[in-house]
């Protein structure tokens, strides 16, 4: 059996102890449900309730104030390879050359 690659580090220098992998490079230590749980996919829905998925594009429903900028996300700007991330504002994207992460309640699959 192979050994699965350090999720904190990437090492692939893990052995197994027990019921536990273990990092001797940053004594990070994972069961094998832990290994499970994070090949499983995010996932997020859209306003139309679509499944949106990693690399997915999506248009903008409505204008989107950006926080702390002037910057305002236009309705209808289409915004490509997206990124699922965990979390209240689940989008990881880049929008003009800005770096946003942006709810996908405000998104439609395109």
């Amino acid at each position: 059996m192979t050994m699965p690659n350090c999720p904190k580090c990437n090492s692939e220098y893990t052995y197994a102890d027990g019921e536990l992998f273990i990092c001797p490079e940053c004594a990070n230590e994972w069961s094998a449900n832990d290994v499970d749980s994070e090949h499983e996919e995010l996932t997020a829905k859209d306003a139309h309730g679509n499944i949106l998925r990693d690399g997915d594009s999506v248009t903008v429903i409505k204008d989107l104030k950006v926080r702390g900028s002037s910057m305002v996300v236009k309705q209808g700007t289409m915004i490509k390879s997206i990124r699922i991330v965990e979390g209240d504002h689940n989008l990881d994207c880049k929008v003009n050359g800005t770096s946003l992460q942006l709810k996908s309640e405000f998104m439609k699959k395109a």
